[in-house]
């Protein structure tokens, strides 16, 4: 008679995660009820407010090593780890810098990662319920700015305890929110980094994000902001996609990817599909549409549009005038999406100001996306940076 089969042992049933990574993740809900709601730039109240985000690593008993993490316009709060197992779960969008061992090492650093205020990843935004109807918000959300997403992350802290960060970072849309940290509230961020970004969208940058908003609105299944969550307009944000990745790229990367290599079997028709480089603007369309919200996009375009630190305080010497942190700037020397000139305008106001402040122009071919590929030094410098940070404070 066989004998019974052995118990599969607990250790050979755990999910196996690579051993640089924080593993197994879950995205956290917080609501803040009617009794404390929040006052947008705008004028306009918004109650209740649900922030998604997500921790790890741990906050240490002297409460001084929590990093914020912000991220960019189709991010989300999942920026580490993994939410499940098997070949279809993707790790945080951050996967290359956080994690223990890593540029962010969560064996040092507890890291914070908040989905912002708009967003259609959990933060209350257009795709919300509207206490007042019981329907999503749509186009009738409030308009919301770049400081509102910050004052959201503030509160969060709140909650969490934290009255003090060591440094908060981010890329793109996430540099933007670093840069107003250090601007709105200087005594609780000792360092910030800002990456791939500006104090202000160039007017090619407002342009591109135009043309995608007029691709969204010109879709007619987009009824005026009102379409059917069944039936979007996929067509009108597939576009607006697709047109926003082309400026995530550069021309050097675009050619080492594509060059002008033509696909094996096209699609037969004269306006079809016939070259690699058409293919692949279409997969990232098609993948986007079936992730985010076409309200959505217009509201955070619009938001990054409106950011701007010289109308707001007179000038970026003035803007930084208040701020207490230490600062290491970093641009992509092929980011023409943002340029070096503006992070370098960043950097000379903040000299002038009598700012502690590094800077650092990457050489990397691949374009404003570098900051989430590998192949340069950033990682480098984020583990070094906040190092130095956590020691000064320390002293």
């Amino acid at each position: 008679m066989d004998k019974p089969a052995a118990p599969t042992p607990p250790e050979a049933l755990a999910p196996s995660y690579p051993p640089d990574s924080v593993g197994l993740v879950t995205t956290r809900l917080l609501t803040l009820g009617p009794e404390r709601p929040l006052r947008l730039e705008s004028g306009a109240t918004l109650s209740p407010v649900t922030i998604a985000y997500e921790t790890y690593g741990e906050l240490n008993a002297a409460r001084d090593n929590a990093v914020l993490v912000c991220h960019a316009l189709s991010g989300s709060a999942h920026a580490a780890g993994f939410h499940g197992t098997g070949a279809h779960e993707k790790p945080g969008w951050w996967e290359l810098m956080i994690g223990p061992g890593k540029a962010i090492d969560t064996t040092r650093w507890f890291v914070i990662s908040s989905n912002f205020l708009g967003s259609c990843y959990g933060t209350t935004g257009p795709t919300s319920t509207d206490p007042a109807t019981g329907r999503p918000w749509g186009i009738r959300f409030p308009v919301f700015s770049i400081r509102d997403m910050v004052e959201v992350q503030r509160l969060l802290l709140d909650e969490l305890g934290i009255e003090r960060l060591l440094a908060v970072v981010g890329g793109s849309m996430g540099g933007m929110q670093a840069l107003q940290w250090g601007i709105s509230h200087p005594a609780r961020v000792a360092g910030v980094i800002p990456v791939a970004t500006a104090a202000g969208m160039s007017a090619q940058g407002i342009a591109f994000n135009e043309v995608a908003r007029r691709a969204i609105i010109g879709d007619p299944l987009w009824h005026a902001g009102g379409y059917d969550e069944g039936d979007p307009p996929v067509h009108g944000l597939s576009l607006a996609r697709m047109i926003g990745h082309i400026t995530y790229l550069s021309e050097e990367a675009m050619h080492r990817k594509f060059g002008r290599r033509r696909l094996a079997e096209g699609t037969g028709a004269f306006f079809g599909r016939e070259f690699e480089v058409e293919d692949y603007l279409r997969a990232q369309g098609d993948k986007f549409v079936r992730r985010f919200d076409a309200n959505t996009y217009l509201y955070l375009t619009r938001a990054m549009d409106s950011f701007d630190l010289v109308a707001d305080h007179g000038s970026l010497q003035n803007a930084f005038a208040g701020c207490t942190a230490s600062f290491l700037v970093v641009s992509f020397r092929s980011d023409w999406l943002f340029p070096p000139a503006l992070s370098q305008a960043i950097v000379q106001a903040l000299k002038r100001s009598g700012h502690d402040v590094a800077y650092a122009n990457l050489e990397s071919d691949q374009g404003h996306d570098a900051f989430l590929l590998p192949g340069n030094r950033l990682g480098d410098l984020l583990s070094g940076f906040l190092a130095r940070l956590h020691e000064r404070s320390r002293s």
